[in-house]
C-alpha cells in the first residue's frame, strides 16, 4: 500500500514537471513572436539564452522516469504514462528549440521592414499556444477528448501555413530582392507548424495511455 502511494506522489510530480516545462516552452515560444512583431533582438536572444533551463528539465524527467521504470517495475498504464511521459518531455524540449529558430530567424532581421503585416504568423501562434494547453492537460487529466481537439486544430494551422507560404512566394516573384526575408518568415510558419506537430504527438500519447492503441492525429 506504501508502495503504491509513493508511486502515486512520484506520477504526481511527473506530471507537475511536465506542466511547468510546457509552461516554460509556451512562454518562449510567446517571446520569439513578440520578438518579430517588434523586430527585437533582445528579446529574441533572451528566448536563444533561455534554452539552456528547458534542456535541463528535460533531462529532469528524462531521470525520473527512469527511476520509476527502474525501482517500481510498473506494468500496463502505470508503464505507458512513464513512457509517453518521456516522449511529451522529448517533444516540449523540440517545441523549445523550434521557438529558438525563430527566434534566430528574428536576430537575422533585425534593422529590415516586414515585406507584409503580421497576420498569419500570430495566428498561427496563437492556435498552437493553445494545442499545448490541450495537450498538456489531456495528458494530466487523461482525456481522450481534448486529445482528440488537437486534430481539428492541426489542421487549421496546415492550413493557414501554406496559405502563408503562397502569399510569400507571390511577393518573392514580384520583388526578388526581398526573397530572402520571405523565406525566414516562411520557416518561421515551418517552425509553429512543427510545434503543431509536436502538439498531436502528445495528444496521441494520452490515447496510447488511456487505450493501448496507437493513433494518428496528424
Amino acid at each position: 500500500m506504501q508502495q503504491r502511494h509513493n508511486f502515486d506522489l512520484a506520477l504526481r510530480e511527473l506530471k507537475l514537471k511536465l506542466l511547468k516545462m510546457g509552461g516554460d516552452v509556451q512562454e518562449a515560444i510567446r517571446k520569439s513572436i513578440q520578438a518579430l512583431q517588434g523586430l527585437d533582438a533582445e528579446v529574441a536572444q533572451s528566448v536563444v539564452d533561455g534554452d539552456k533551463a528547458i534542456n535541463r528539465e528535460e533531462h529532469e524527467i528524462e531521470d525520473l522516469c527512469i527511476r520509476l521504470i527502474a525501482t517500481q517495475q510498473p506494468v500496463a498504464t502505470d508503464l505507458r504514462k512513464i513512457v509517453s511521459g518521456l516522449q511529451i518531455a522529448t517533444d516540449l524540449e523540440r517545441m523549445g528549440d523550434n521557438a529558438v529558430d525563430i527566434a534566430k530567424s528574428v536576430i537575422r532581421l533585425r534593422g529590415q521592414k516586414l515585406v507584409k503585416p503580421l497576420v498569419d504568423i500570430p495566428r498561427m501562434a496563437g492556435i498552437v499556444d493553445q494545442m499545448i494547453s490541450d495537450a498538456l492537460n489531456a495528458y494530466v487529466e487523461s482525456s481522450l477528448e481534448l486529445a482528440e481537439k488537437l486534430a481539428p486544430e492541426d489542421d487549421e494551422v496546415d492550413h493557414i501555413y501554406r496559405k502563408m507560404v503562397e502569399e510569400l512566394f507571390k511577393i518573392a516573384t514580384n520583388n526578388p530582392s526581398v526573397a530572402e526575408q520571405t523565406m525566414s518568415l516562411a520557416f518561421i510558419g515551418r517552425h509553429l507548424e512543427r510545434i503543431g506537430d509536436h502538439a498531436t504527438n502528445i495528444g496521441e500519447g494520452v490515447i496510447y495511455i488511456i487505450s493501448g492503441e496507437r493513433s494518428d492525429l496528424n
